[in-house]
């Protein structure tokens, strides 16, 4: 159990509790100590002030013996790259993170809501997967069958093989443009194109969770802000370093 102990706090923080709560609100659903459709995102429970569900449709999912083996992978992604990005590029900036995960989660609700989607865990861990694959476009991932490519095709292969496997694709397609839009306002826009600013962390996020000195930096880069003629250099935002390759499933 120490060695448990050990993994689990060094864990952090955001992935920690969003694994954990995933985990435990699945397994409360599964158990029936908590009724699966009080979890899930309806509209008509919203008008009774059921605010609960907004979170919770993020979280929650049906675990049964069909749909076991899909939930485990999700376990594999939400960990693996929820995990990249906070001691990757976000690494010291525990606001700017959780602000990510805040809009991203948003952007769900709202899709869920306009498409009667009542589970968002599936959109919210491609949303995250996506900003990853984005920062380390040119990354070897192994995927199953020994078949590897760059990790900006990530994606896409996890849609065509939802598609192919089990007829479906749709949360897979809003969980990529959810992210696309996170990673277009927050770093292609302003940092590559040379526009404004379009989205930021708000303020009582960063008193809440200030940024943090030092720290592990890695997995991934920003992209580079376009120079301008006559237009002196500015600092890189979020530095970082590529660490080489990266592995999803069955990875060496």
């Amino acid at each position: 159990m120490s060695d448990f102990g050990d993994w689990y706090r060094n864990v952090p923080i955001f992935t920690r509790y969003w694994l954990s709560s995933t985990v435990g609100l699945t397994l409360l659903g599964r158990f029936g100590i908590l009724k699966p459709h009080n979890l899930v995102l309806f509209l008509e429970p919203l008008k009774r002030f059921q605010i609960w569900r907004l979170v919770t449709s993020a979280l929650y999912y049906p675990l049964n013996p069909s749909t076991g083996f899909h939930y485990l992978i999700n376990l594999y992604f939400l960990y693996n790259y929820s995990r990249r990005l906070e001691e990757g590029v976000y690494a010291g900036k525990p606001a700017d993170y959780f602000f990510l995960l805040i809009f991203n989660w948003i952007c769900c609700v709202i899709v869920g809501l306009l498409l009667e989607m009542p589970l968002l865990l599936d959109p919210m861990i491609l949303s995250v997967l996506y900003i990853w694959c984005q920062l380390n476009k040119d990354t070897i991932v192994n995927f199953w069958f020994g078949t590897r490519f760059k990790a900006m095709y990530l994606p896409w292969v996890l849609l065509a093989f939802n598609m192919v496997i089990s007829g479906g694709g749709v949360q897979e397609l809003i969980g990529i443009l959810i992210g696309h839009l996170y990673f277009f306002l927050m770093f292609k826009y302003p940092q590559e194109l040379g526009g404004p600013a379009l989205i930021q962390t708000p303020s009582i996020l960063k008193q809440w969770f200030p940024d943090q000195v030092g720290g592990v930096h890695g997995f991934g880069v920003p992209p580079q802000r376009q120079q301008r003629p006559n237009q002196e250099p500015r600092g890189r935002f979020f530095g970082g370093h590529n660490w080489g390759r990266g592995h999803v499933l069955n990875g060496n």
